[in-house]
């Protein structure tokens, strides 16, 4: 070795040993941070208290699960509004007067506002004209039955008096039992933390159509969860005397048509129109069926995938519970996925909604001049025999309307059977108005049928006869008197609480 290179592999020799130590120092880094995240594991799936069946208090489970509990909170969060809905308090009455019109009659006209989020599920329900503005721990028009998806204390009371007499009980009587808003048991199982079904709606309607829930799959269990509410639904009244028990009307199919044949067969119908005298059926929240026909479940993708999707927080994967529109967290539900920029992917959601919304519009107007020709067909002496068949149309366009609009998000879950729903929809309040047309001029009217003013809320009401002042008068009389003893009575219940 020549004197020139011995000074040049000493300094090789140097490199080659600083390089050996960044890595040891860099592997020791690594190594540190597995075991850490490790333990931080292992911890995390270690109880920290035993929670008990029907366990309904969401703050029990956040002892074990303090993450998934911290992102629930997040539901309290009403800030998110989007093009057409989010999880603002919009009245939607105020956004169309002309929903008031369609539903005369039903307590719908009175107040209806978008959902919020799961934290608010009770109080919504309580500061609400269509639940009667109980004064009394026995008045009120309506069951418990109401209650059903709105709070864990549900399957705790279903458990102790038993789902029938639950049915039958008056909302107001179980005020003070239902404090919890929709949360942890609603899903998990205490035990082993795996999905289950808490309502029996679901797992009945299941078993009519031959089928097992059981054997559900842990993805499909992730949409099944969530079609416990997310559906639509009716109060049967035949299925146990004095109960009005929640059933889902699946049995011919999931479908808007399927499910119209449903209630056409059995003569079922929600309320009659205060101004056409039409039998009618309210679509409640077909989320789910709605859901089932789009391409992202044919995809295989479930509903937590986008409104639930996993995150991470120190090297934890986990799921949000931070149940929300997927337009509020595109990077993480969206993009999973979709490459296309944040902005492009919202911009796909409101094209199909404005396409779809026009329509549902046109079918919305179409269907309040059928009201009001019917109700001038009956002012000028119109048999039922002659109206029949009109009443009819309005029942099968309206239910199309009500599908569509109430499914929330069904515009962008499905496209394309929501088109073919309000078009069909279309179709048969066009056919409705011509033989409303020609009825009118047999019974002596052949000119414009005048129509009213509906441009506000206010208008629209006062159009179908609601007093609004007396009836904001009883809500506030409930909301100041009932609803305070509700909650002592369950704060002072709490106190007490036995968790066994």
């Amino acid at each position: 070795m020549t004197t020139e290179q011995q000074p040049r592999k000493r300094w090789l020799n140097w490199l080659l040993f600083a390089a050996t130590m960044v890595v040891v120092f860099l592997l020791g880094l690594l190594a540190s941070s597995v075991t850490e995240r490790r333990a931080e594991a292992e911890a995390t799936r270690v109880p920290a208290v035993e929670i008990s069946q029907f366990e309904p208090r969401n703050a029990e489970w956040s002892k074990n699960y303090p993450r998934e509990y911290q992102s629930w909170l997040q539901t309290a969060s009403s800030e998110f509004r989007s093009k057409y809905n989010g999880s603002a308090m919009i009245d939607m009455l105020e956004v169309s007067p002309r929903m008031v019109v369609l539903w005369a009659g039903y307590a719908f006209s009175k107040e209806y506002n978008q959902a919020r989020g799961h934290m608010h599920a009770i109080e919504d329900l309580q500061n609400i004209l269509r639940t009667g503005a109980p004064t009394g721990p026995e008045d009120g028009p309506m069951p418990s039955t109401c209650w059903t998806c709105k709070s864990p204390d549900v399957p705790r009371l279903m458990n102790e008096m038993g789902v029938a007499e639950f049915y039958s009980t008056k909302w107001s009587a179980l005020g003070e039992q239902i404090v919890n808003p929709i949360g942890c048991a609603d899903c998990h199982d205490p035990e082993t933390m795996n999905l289950h079904i808490s309502r029996p709606a679901l797992i009945e309607a299941f078993e009519r159509q031959g089928r097992d829930i059981r054997q559900a799959t842990h993805q499909e269990m992730r949409s099944l969860v969530c079609a416990q509410c997310h559906v639509e639904y009716y109060f049967n009244k035949e299925t146990v005397p004095g109960a009005q028990y929640l059933t889902f009307p699946w049995d011919n199919g999931t479908t808007a048509d399927d499910i119209e044949e449903y209630y056409d067969k059995m003569q079922f119908s929600d309320w009659t129109h205060a101004l056409s005298r039409a039998p009618m059926l309210k679509a409640q929240h077909p989320g789910y069926e709605t859901f089932l026909t789009g391409i992202h479940a044919e995809r295989g993708v479930s509903c937590a995938d986008c409104h639930m999707p996993y995150t991470t927080e120190g090297g934890q994967k986990f799921t949000d519970h931070h149940i929300q529109s997927p337009l509020n967290n595109v990077a993480n539900s969206c993009q999973v996925c979709h490459r296309e920029e944040t902005t492009t992917l919202i911009q796909n959601v409101y094209d199909r909604q404005d396409r779809i919304i026009q329509n549902r519009d046109m079918l919305e107007e179409l269907l309040v001049r059928m009201h009001v020709e019917a109700k001038l067909a009956w002012d000028k002496g119109a048999t039922p025999e002659q109206m029949a068949d009109i009443l009819q149309d309005i029942r099968h366009s309206q239910w199309r309307w009500d599908y569509s609009a109430a499914a929330h998000g069904a515009s962008f879950h499905s496209p394309l059977e929501i088109s073919r729903v309000i078009g069909n929809g279309i179709t048969i309040a066009q056919e409705g108005r011509i033989k409303l047309a020609r009825l009118l001029a047999s019974l002596g009217h052949n000119e414009p049928v005048p129509y009213p003013d509906i441009t506000t809320k206010e208008k629209a009401q006062q159009y179908i006869g609601l007093d609004m002042a007396a009836l904001n008068a009883e809500k506030e009389v409930f909301l100041n008197t009932l609803v305070p003893q509700w909650l002592e009575a369950a704060a002072a219940r709490e106190a007490t609480y036995d968790n066994k």
